[in-house]
């Protein structure tokens, strides 16, 4: 596991818009790619300080060389105590965490006959223990803070199912129901649960699939910065504002 701060990047004018943001220090998982280096990115813009995490050292390399005060890990978040040190890392570097964005995530479906069980159970492995695990990291330590935002990406299929998906959205759902619990336990604190919910974005995610979903259902999806500026909205809401889902649709996705 490999910790990189870069001290040699580019410097940019946040105006005054951002001052409520500055010196805030994001946490960011899934940041290698889609969302998450959507998310990264646009918090740091912003004038978050960010934590990113993901698989691909290069591009959080190169993430970093954008933004000011960005640190990085590359690694697995399955690992033992892979989340742990994430977040050990990120009081190290910055001090402090104040919003935990979390972004990871795989994708697998298949047909009973096909679908890989192995493959299916290292999805329930990212998609769920790990951010189960990072959940009560972040809310112990808010709890502590006195503060603190914690927003999972999922996706819209925590609400919906369709015939091969059954193993994905039980994952997001899941999380959803996770959440849903921690945030009716904190409501009376200073600590927002949120879950960002959306249809087809396009990423990665479906990178393995013969034919883009996009194709089948022909409509346009959302795209990681359309993700971004609502995660950005939800943190930038008044403090007497709690957002527990935000559902977003690309126009057109019937579902």
């Amino acid at each position: 596991m490999r910790v990189i701060r870069e001290e040699d990047t580019v410097h940019r004018d946040t105006g005054d818009m951002h001052a409520a943001e500055e010196g805030k220090v994001a946490l960011v998982t899934g940041a290698s790619s889609g969302i998450g280096m959507a998310v990264a990115d646009a918090l740091g813009r912003a004038g978050y300080q960010v934590m990113a995490h993901g698989r691909r050292a290069e591009r959080l390399r190169e993430l970093a060389k954008k933004l000011d005060g960005c640190a990085w890990i590359a690694g697995d978040l399955i690992g033992d105590g892979a989340c742990e040190a994430l977040f050990e890392t990120a009081l190290e570097q910055f001090g402090r965490v104040d919003c935990v964005v979390n972004c990871a995530g795989k994708n697998h479906v298949g047909m009973i006959g096909e679908v890989d069980v192995d493959a299916l159970c290292e999805m329930v492995r990212i998609n769920t223990e790990a951010a189960f695990r990072l959940t009560y990291l972040a809310l112990k330590y808010f709890q502590e803070q006195g503060a603190g935002d914690l927003i999972h990406v999922t996706s819209v299929m925590g609400y919906k199912v369709r015939e091969t998906g059954g193993g994905y959205a039980g994952t997001k759902h899941a999380v959803e129901a996770l959440c849903e619990a921690l945030r009716m336990e904190l409501a009376r604190t200073d600590i927002r649960v949120s879950c960002v919910a959306p249809g087809l974005v396009r990423t990665e995610l479906h990178r393995d699939l013969p034919v883009h979903p996009s194709i089948t259902r022909n409509i346009e999806p959302l795209s990681p910065c359309d993700v971004a500026t609502a995660v950005l909205w939800m943190l930038q809401t008044p403090r007497q504002i709690n957002i527990p889902q935000l559902v977003m649709l690309p126009k057109g996705h019937v579902i």
